[in-house]
């Protein structure tokens, strides 16, 4: 998993926070995370990012909107802690079949510009 995870911490808080109540042995429920992540395109200015990046919330979002033509916008959700890209969120059905997700609006970033971090760990 440390492919696709930053720490091995992270994978263990997946386990412990999701795969725990998912119902799922932990193969198949990180098994089902890999085939997640193998489902959304990441845009190519973003696949390796050696150096923080000065990036609006926009311009992330419709970078992954055209990388993956499938998905539409109120299914991702980008968000930051204070000047810094934290997360951006694919709501995907249990199928793993992008769907829309207009209650993440609230934990959208509101900042003009974030500095998207470096890549750790691939």
């Amino acid at each position: 998993m440390l492919d696709i995870m930053p720490s091995p911490r992270l994978v263990f808080h997946e386990w412990d926070r999701h795969g725990t109540c998912s119902g799922l042995s932990p193969k198949a429920y990180f098994g089902l995370v890999r085939a997640a992540w193998d489902a959304v395109k990441i845009p190519p200015d973003y696949v390796r990012v050696d150096q923080p990046i000065s990036v609006t919330p926009g311009q992330v979002a419709s970078a992954f909107l055209k990388a993956n033509p499938q998905l539409a916008r109120d299914a991702i959700n980008v968000s930051c802690d204070g000047r810094r890209l934290t997360e951006i969120r694919i709501c995907m059905t249990k199928e793993l079949a992008f769907r829309g997700c207009p209650e993440m609006a609230r934990y959208s970033c509101r900042r003009d510009k974030v500095v998207m971090p470096a890549v750790r760990g691939r």
